[in-house]
C-alpha cells in the first residue's frame, strides 16, 4: 500500500481585534498586530492528523508569508505534522486569492503533490472561501468542500466526505488526489505535544522557498498577478439602538412594559 501523503495549507492571520487597514494601499497592516494560525485551518489540520493517526503516512504544512510567520506555524509541527514549508518572497506580497492559490499550487507541485490537500473553509481576515476551490482548479483535481467528516478507501483511492445541509447531511465521493475544505468548528484541534516542541524547533523541519524556487510566473504572483483591487475604503455608519426610559412605581412600570409589548406584536 503506498504511503498516504497529505498537505495542509495554513494561513497566519492577525488577531481580529488588532486588525488595522492602510487607507492608502487598501491592505491590512499585519506587522502591527499579533499573529495566530487561522482558526478554520486548525480544524483542517486536526482532520488530517486524525487520518495520519489511523493510516500513517506523511503530513506536510505549507504556508505563504513573511519569515516572521515561522514561529507561529511551528505549532503545527508540535501538534503532529512532519514538516513545514514556507513560501516567502517580497514578490508574493499583496496577493489576492487568485495569486495566492497559484503560488500555493506551485509549492504543492514542487513538494511532489499529495493525495489530500486540506484547507480551512475560509480565513478570518479575508473570509472569501475562494482558496480551496482555487487550489483545486490550479491543481486540476476534484474537491470536497465544507466537510465535517472524512473517510478514505485507500485501496480504491477514494475519499468520502460528509457535509451538513439543511435538514440533514450528504455524503460526497471523489477519487484521490483531491482538495478538501473543512468546516469551521467541525472538530476539536488537539493540544501541542510539548515533548515534540524541541524537535519542532529544529532548523531541518522547515524549508523556505522563494519565487525562483517555485519557477513561478512573475505575472501570476503578488500584486501583479492579482486582478482584485481595493478601490476605496469607508467606515460603516454605526446604528444606535432605540432606547426608552420608563419611570414610576413597580406597578406602573409593569403596566407600561405590558403596553409596549402589546404594541410590538
Amino acid at each position: 500500500m503506498p504511503e498516504l501523503r497529505q498537505v495542509v495549507c495554513m494561513k497566519v492571520v492577525p488577531k481580529p481585534e488588532e486588525i488595522r487597514v492602510d487607507y492608502e494601499t487598501g491592505l491590512l497592516k499585519r506587522a502591527s498586530a499579533r499573529s495566530e494560525i487561522n482558526p478554520p485551518d486548525m480544524n483542517a489540520l486536526e482532520m488530517a492528523l486524525s487520518l495520519k493517526d489511523f493510516y500513517g503516512g506523511r503530513l506536510e504544512i505549507i504556508s505563504m508569508g513573511p519569515p516572521y510567520f515561522e514561529p507561529v506555524l511551528r505549532a503545527g509541527l508540535a501538534m503532529g505534522a512532519d514538516h513545514l514549508t514556507l513560501l516567502s518572497d517580497a514578490a508574493f506580497a499583496g496577493a489576492d486569492t487568485l495569486a495566492t492559490t497559484y503560488t500555493l499550487a506551485q509549492g504543492i507541485r514542487k513538494l511532489g503533490g499529495a493525495d489530500l490537500i486540506f484547507c480551512g473553509e475560509e480565513s478570518s481576515d479575508g473570509a472569501t472561501g475562494q482558496v480551496p476551490p482555487g487550489l483545486a482548479e490550479w491543481l486540476e483535481v476534484p474537491q470536497l468542500t465544507l466537510l465535517t467528516a472524512l473517510e478514505l478507501d485507500i485501496e480504491c483511492r477514494v475519499a468520502r466526505g460528509r457535509r451538513e445541509i439543511k435538514g440533514g447531511y450528504e455524503v460526497l465521493e471523489v477519487p484521490l488526489p483531491c482538495v478538501v475544505s473543512v468546516k469551521t468548528a467541525s472538530n476539536e484541534p488537539r493540544f501541542m505535544d510539548y515533548r515534540r516542541q524541541y524537535w519542532a524547533s529544529e532548523a531541518e523541519r522547515l524549508k523556505v522557498w522563494n519565487a525562483e524556487d517555485l519557477s513561478a510566473d512573475p505575472d501570476c504572483i503578488g500584486l501583479t498577478g492579482s486582478p482584485t483591487t481595493v478601490s476605496g475604503l469607508a467606515e460603516a455608519a454605526s446604528r444606535e439602538r432605540r432606547r426608552q426610559f420608563l419611570t414610576g412605581t413597580p406597578s406602573e412600570l409593569a403596566t407600561q412594559i405590558a403596553e409596549l409589548l402589546q404594541k410590538s406584536l
